[in-house]
């Protein structure tokens, strides 16, 4: 029989002890658990038939369930006893499918949350990265816990305007935003901004201490770098400033993408293969640890246009960083994903594509803004050696004809432009990791 409707806490209790719904906000819980309803039923009792429709599921708040698949649906583990706490009913969540493909039935006194499937999916379309995640796990469960075959464990993808692609990625990112501003992460960043200043200002125009006598001081530098007449040349209003920014830029972007070229499928092969690493990697390993400055006479040697050795210089550290990240995230992967797409009738090529690759991208994205560091602080160093233009260029300069100011306004303005190409790359990754994205945004919220 049905219980009153006035139960919520039960029914909140009920959803909270489920796999789906463990990581849920109270606010989700209170949406699902006002359109469930609590059902009791005796032993023996008959609580859907194989082929009925599936317009609701249930959650086993007490009592135990016997599950029986068809024969035709092909289960691996046909028959389940499910106890509080297990979800089942839910073929109206699959794909293309409205009919039941088990029945279920007590095997002693059970209270039952059942929960309208429509209703269910329209409150998880209104609630983008939740319902996303609620979805996901839904899911896995299936898969995991009943073993059905892949072409029907398949949710279906909450529908509607709130979920198109753009609007869910757009949600995602407000949702993180809103998590970042409301933690204390940006204000404590303002603070640690404050006393790096305010450090630096004391220690060389207040206090005068010895190490720092010669450093510019925090208003000195500032004004040259916002002047519009400054004294060294270089500032925001100068046409130069700009042009060696995009210099940097310029060497830095083809750098990078030359790294990420030849770097994430070294990584991949010496990965994927242990014949091609056995002898690839001794090499690699030889030469990763030489200094960018040890490579600049072969550089200039080997490239006879400067342009070319700055790149060569600036690619070099970056393309190590990024085949060893590549390679550690290949080997990182759980070996019985592998096997079990085996199992599944996979070719190696397509374990390589689907299983490889997509496991390996976390390790590959760190990878690449390490990657995106070290050839900013190699581009640096090569032009300090051989450039004519470039941030590293200007900083050079500057030290030998004695303009102070201007070091640390290139120094500044390397750590912003580097700090934005890395956020680029954290950009792209969270466009090509969406899952990703969403499980460590639920687990910052």
């Amino acid at each position: 029989m049905e219980v009153q409707a006035g139960q919520e806490h039960e029914a909140r209790a009920a959803l909270r002890e489920s796999a789906p719904f463990r990581d849920a906000s109270e606010r989700l819980l209170e949406r699902i658990a006002a359109v469930a309803r609590l059902v009791r039923v005796e032993q023996g009792a008959r609580i859907y038939g194989a082929g009925e429709v599936a317009d609701d599921l249930y959650i086993v708040a007490s009592g135990r369930v016997e599950h029986v698949f068809k024969r035709e649906v092909g289960a691996r583990e046909a028959l389940k006893r499910i106890g509080p706490g297990g979800v089942f009913g839910w073929a109206g969540l699959l794909l293309g499918q409205s009919a039941r493909l088990a029945s279920a039935t007590a095997v002693e006194p059970a209270t039952l949350l059942r929960i309208p499937a429509e209703d269910l999916v329209k409150i998880l379309e209104s609630e983008p990265v939740e319902g996303a995640a609620v979805m996901d796990r839904f899911g896995q469960m299936i898969q995991r816990d009943f073993t059905v075959p892949t072409f029907l464990a398949q949710v279906r993808r909450l529908s509607g305007a709130p979920l198109t692609e753009e609007m869910s990625r757009f949600s995602l990112t407000m949702y993180r935003i809103s998590l970042w501003v409301k933690s204390p992460r940006p204000y404590l960043m303002m603070i640690g901004f404050a006393i790096f200043l305010g450090t630096w200002y004391l220690a060389v125009e207040v206090w005068r201490l010895p190490r720092f006598r010669d450093m510019p001081g925090l208003t000195v530098v500032v004004k040259e770098w916002l002047s519009p007449n400054p004294t060294y040349g270089l500032s925001v209003y100068t046409a130069e400033y700009y042009q060696h920014i995009w210099v940097s830029i310029w060497r830095v972007t083809q750098a990078f993408f030359l790294a990420t070229a030849l770097g994430v499928p070294l990584g991949l092969l010496m990965g994927w293969s242990p014949r091609f690493k056995e002898y690839v990697f001794p090499i690699f390993e030889m030469l990763r640890p030489i200094p960018i400055l040890a490579w600049v006479p072969l550089a200039i040697v080997m490239f006879i246009a400067t342009e070319s050795a700055v790149i060569f210089l600036a690619f070099l550290a970056s393309f190590f960083a990024t085949a060893l990240n590549t390679m550690l995230g290949v080997q990182s992967i759980d070996e019985s994903y592998v096997r079990a797409a085996h199992c599944l009738g996979a070719k190696r090529w397509q374990v390589f594509r689907h299983v490889i690759i997509p496991g390996a991208l976390p390790f590959i994205f760190t990878g690449l803004q390490i990657s995106i560091g070290v050839c900013w602080f190699s581009l640096v160093a090569a032009e300090m050696v051989s450039g004519q233009y470039g941030l590293g260029y200007v900083i050079n300069t500057s030290y030998v004809m004695v303009r102070y100011p201007t070091i640390i306004i290139g120094m500044a303005t390397l750590g912003i432009v580097g700090y934005a190409t890395s956020a680029l790359v954290r950009i792209a990754g969270d466009y090509l990791m969406q899952w990703r994205v969403r499980e460590l945004a639920l687990s910052e919220g």
